[in-house]
C-alpha cells in the first residue's frame, strides 16, 4: 500500500515562497541543504501535517560560473496544490492584504484559486458546506490564470 508524502514545487525565492504558505497557515517543519548537489529542501505543512502532507520546496542554487538562474516556467502544466481551510474568504483577504492576485475569487463561497511567488496554482476550498455569496467576492472577475 502506498501513503502519500508530499508534493514538490521548483522555487526562486525559498523567503517569498515560504511567506506565502504562511499566509495560508504552514510552516516549515524541516530544511536540508547539500553544498555538493547546490540545492536547499524546505518542507512545508500544516500544523500537525508533519510527516503525512507536506510541500517540499526545491531551490537550486545559483550557478557558480555567474550565469542566470534556471527560471522555472508553466506552473499551470503541473496542475495545482489544493488547501482546505475554515473560511475562503477570510484566507483569500489575508492574501490579498499581504499583496496576492486572487486569480479565481471565491463567488460560490466554496474555492478560489491564487499563485505562489514562482507561478504555482493554489486551490483554496471551504471547509464544510460552501459559504453564502459575499461581496467582494461575489462579483469580482477572474485574473489571469488560474
Amino acid at each position: 500500500m502506498a501513503r502519500y508524502l508530499h508534493t514538490m514545487i521548483r522555487v526562486t525565492d525559498p523567503d517569498a515562497t515560504i511567506a506565502f504558505f504562511q499566509l495560508l497557515g504552514l510552516e516549515e517543519v524541516k530544511r536540508t541543504e547539500s553544498e555538493q548537489g547546490r540545492f536547499t529542501l524546505i518542507f512545508l505543512a500544516a500544523p500537525g501535517q508533519a510527516g503525512v502532507a507536506e510541500v517540499e520546496l526545491t531551490y537550486n542554487w545559483p550557478p557558480v560560473d555567474g550565469s542566470p538562474a534556471e527560471r522555472y516556467t508553466g506552473g499551470r502544466n503541473f496542475g495545482h496544490l489544493a488547501y482546505r481551510v475554515a473560511n475562503v474568504y477570510e484566507t483569500c483577504q489575508t492574501l490579498a492584504d499581504a499583496g496576492v492576485t486572487i486569480n479565481r475569487p471565491p463567488r460560490d463561497g466554496n474555492m478560489a484559486f491564487v499563485r505562489t511567488p514562482d507561478g504555482i496554482s493554489i486551490e483554496i476550498l471551504q471547509e464544510g458546506p460552501p459559504l453564502a455569496p459575499a461581496e467582494p467576492w461575489a462579483s469580482m472577475p477572474n485574473t489571469g490564470e488560474w
